[in-house]
């Protein structure tokens, strides 16, 4: 049998499948324990928080998502492009990322002061007194800090595929929060005892994926102007994009936060929590999948090619994912605990819109990583018409309006991408480098 896989190896017409098979199966077992410990951490909080102090974590770790998108606004779309370019070369990656880095830190104070209101006003309107705000927001701030840097540093290990220390880092952070979860939030149940939880291992986390980055990228350049200005391009095409995704990501959160009930806020995060295992498909797309698209010459039969085969794949993937939480609902909501026993349906809308959301990300990332960034004039009124129409037709007050708005804002959002996509890649001029 070994004698018959060398030799299947060897083969020029397997050799692809066996490379691509061993480095989906390292990250996907990594990913895998990753998310498990991710879902753990994450039954762990919905069981031990009451209903109330629940729906405060749904609401702060959505502005916390919000905040990440803000202080980042394509910047890491940017790097990615760039450093694409320059991976081979140390010094010049090191530019990059010194240079993103800096941007993202004058990203964050604007998202800072432009989400931290809207955090305290929603939480304000939920019944929370004004020193559990003042302890949330402090809570959150580890996080935010520890996410203005991660998404870049990941960038420089993935261009140049240095898998194993990338996973095995990230699955220590995973261990070290369902632990830290486990132990804090059993004798505190609070809010921001558990948001305190997720944001200090990741900061531990980022220390060493400095490390394996800067094997790869100079740790003393400075920025690059050049590189800004290159960065900066990518950022004026997303960063209203970027806005408004964060306003239509977030706004059924925010929708049910205003019209609907504490508990309907706390329903909507428990259910969202069980889509948290499609985070390793993410994580494994955008490992393996978008760097490597980055680096493929401006070839349109490949990038097409290419493109229409991931693209076939995430479906099938949906459809299945989809399939199997149809036929075993009642198991998953076990996992729940018996204040969400009753939301089969809204499982089943819930992991409906989060597969369609995984394919617009994916479509997007793709997109991005070649520089092409969609126009703001056409995307964002485009998205704001549907968002309207969804409200007009959709009961938002409820979870089950909450979640066919959700679906219907992702499947425009694939439908728009995809003919973006094409129309990008049939115009270009083929540069086989």
């Amino acid at each position: 049998m070994k004698a018959l896989i060398h030799k299947l190896n060897a083969d020029p017409r397997y050799s692809k499948v066996f490379e691509w098979g061993k480095l989906i199966s390292l990250t996907g077992s990594v990913q895998l324990l990753v998310q498990a410990s991710g879902l753990l951490t994450g039954i762990v909080i919905i069981r031990m928080l009451p209903t109330q102090e629940y729906a405060y974590y749904t609401l702060a770790n959505t502005m916390l998502g919000t905040m990440t998108v803000l202080a980042d606004g394509g910047i890491s779309s940017g790097v990615m492009a760039q450093g694409g370019k320059v991976w081979r070369d140390k010094s010049q990656l090191g530019e990059v990322l010194a240079t993103g880095l800096n941007l993202r830190k004058k990203f964050a104070l604007v998202s800072l002061f432009v989400a931290m209101p809207i955090l305290c006003y929603l939480l304000l309107h939920q019944g929370a007194s004004l020193w559990v705000i003042s302890l949330i927001v402090l809570a959150i701030i580890p996080s935010f800090f520890a996410a203005l840097s991660d998404s870049l540093l990941e960038i420089i290990p993935k261009l140049h595929q240095d898998i194993k220390p990338l996973q095995a880092n990230q699955a220590m952070v995973g261990l070290f929060r369902l632990g830290l979860s486990s132990l804090s939030v059993f004798v505190f149940p609070f809010t921001f005892i558990a948001l305190l939880s997720n944001g200090i291992p990741r900061m531990f986390g980022n220390i060493r994926l400095k490390k394996i980055a800067l094997r790869f990228a100079g740790g003393d350049e400075s920025p690059n102007p050049i590189y800004q200005t290159e960065i900066l391009k990518i950022v004026k095409k997303t960063l209203p994009g970027a806005i408004y995704y964060c306003l239509s990501g977030q706004i059924t959160i925010w929708l049910i936060s205003i019209f609907g009930t504490t508990s309907s806020i706390a329903q909507i995060g428990a259910l969202t929590r069980l889509s948290m295992f499609l985070t390793v498909f993410t994580v494994i797309f955008s490992t393996l999948i978008v760097p490597r698209y980055a680096r493929i010459s401006n070839d349109k039969k490949l990038l097409l090619s290419h493109f229409l085969k991931i693209l076939v794949g995430l479906f099938a993937l949906s459809f299945v994912i989809v399939g199997l939480v149809y036929t075993f609902p009642h198991q998953l909501l076990w996992l729940l605990g018996k204040d969400y026993s009753g939301l089969s349906e809204e499982l089943i809308m819930s992991m409906a819109g989060s597969c369609l959301a995984l394919v617009s990300s994916s479509i997007f990332a793709l997109s991005t990583c070649r520089g092409y960034i969609i126009y703001p004039v056409i995307s964002i009124p485009l998205n704001l018409l549907t968002l309207l129409a969804g409200i007009l037709l959709f009961d938002v007050s409820t979870i089950h309006g909450i979640l066919l708005l959700n679906i219907m804002i992702a499947a425009v959002q694939i439908v728009m991408l995809v003919v973006f996509f094409f129309i990008k890649v049939l115009n270009l001029k083929n540069q086989i480098d």
